[in-house]
């Protein structure tokens, strides 16, 4: 069996990776517009957190395989928290820090001529976001496994 079909037959990677995709496909509907947005299914950040659905689904399937006693569950139950972590706290306060520097830019833009591309700043996630990926990450494992 080649590398390639081993990666395309390994069932835990590609139910977290359907369940990831789940995430953001949900996100089409969850914008603060309002609206149906089929452009949120390309972006991060917004609800529920693809980031907290993929590593949850994998941590779940992981101890479901080996036991949630076992060394390979801890092992990916820590990055999972690691991960989610990074969502919910570096990357929230990446796009708090972008909304500043857009304000700026738009006091200085309306003072004098300054081309400047606005900053993206839905980067990561509110505690809410991370925990109900997580949810979705958790069934999906448990619906598909």
């Amino acid at each position: 069996m080649s590398f390639i079909s081993e990666i395309f037959s390994n069932k835990v990677l590609g139910i977290s990776m359907f369940a990831c995709f789940l995430a953001q496909f949900f996100k089409v509907f969850t914008g603060e517009e309002k609206r149906i947005q089929i452009s949120r299914i390309f972006t991060s950040g917004g609800m529920p957190s693809s980031h907290s659905s993929f590593v949850t689904s994998l941590s779940t399937l992981v101890g479901m395989d080996f036991g949630f006693d076992s060394i390979e569950f801890a092992v990916v139950a820590v990055f999972s928290m690691i991960i989610m972590y990074d969502a919910s706290g570096v990357r929230r306060a990446v796009g708090k820090q972008a909304v500043i520097l857009n304000k700026i830019v738009d006091d200085l833009h309306h003072k004098k001529h300054i081309e400047h591309k606005r900053l993206k700043e839905l980067v990561g996630h509110t505690p809410i976001e991370v925990f109900f990926g997580a949810i979705l990450g958790i069934i999906t494992a448990l619906i598909f496994s």
